[in-house]
């Protein structure tokens, strides 16, 4: 289990399928979870962690990359999951209004918020916890895992 004290620990991830599995991981992992920032450049595993996070999550319907959409609801997860990709979206004030107005629809249905990039956000978010995936030089992954902040 990763706790809260930790608040850098690293994984190495051979494959895909490492990558799925981290993501089923993760409600065991981190049972407060309620929030979680993915970092990382284009094709790092963003979305196949979230797959693995929605298989343990009962979500059977295919997980995509909310890109087009920015965000993707899945209600019938145990919790539901609410999935948003702020690639897209060039102005901060933009990602923040589509961040506030799905965190109070997660709040209300006691959801997971999982985001993609979300670097393109101004507002802080103490409470969540990130995950940076990055390229390995000698092939896979790497995942950093970034424990909330105590402020």
């Amino acid at each position: 289990m990763i706790s809260t004290q930790y608040t850098n620990e690293y994984r190495i991830l051979k494959n895909l399928e490492d990558t799925i599995e981290l993501g089923k991981t993760l409600p065991n992992e981190l049972p407060e979870l309620k929030i979680l920032l993915l970092e990382g450049p284009l094709g790092a595993g963003k979305t196949s962690l979230v797959k693995g996070l929605a298989k343990s999550l009962g979500i059977e319907e295919p997980i995509t990359s909310p890109s087009f959409a920015l965000a993707q609801h899945y209600p019938k997860g145990k919790p539901p999951l609410i999935h948003l990709d702020l690639y897209r979206l060039e102005e901060p004030k933009d990602a923040d209004e589509l961040f506030l107005q799905e965190e109070e629809e997660a709040n209300k249905l006691g959801a997971i918020v999982v985001i993609e990039w979300p670097r393109r956000l101004s507002l802080s978010i103490p409470e969540a916890w990130q995950i940076n995936l990055d390229y390995k030089s000698e092939g896979g992954r790497i995942a950093h895992f970034i424990a909330p902040s105590e402020d």
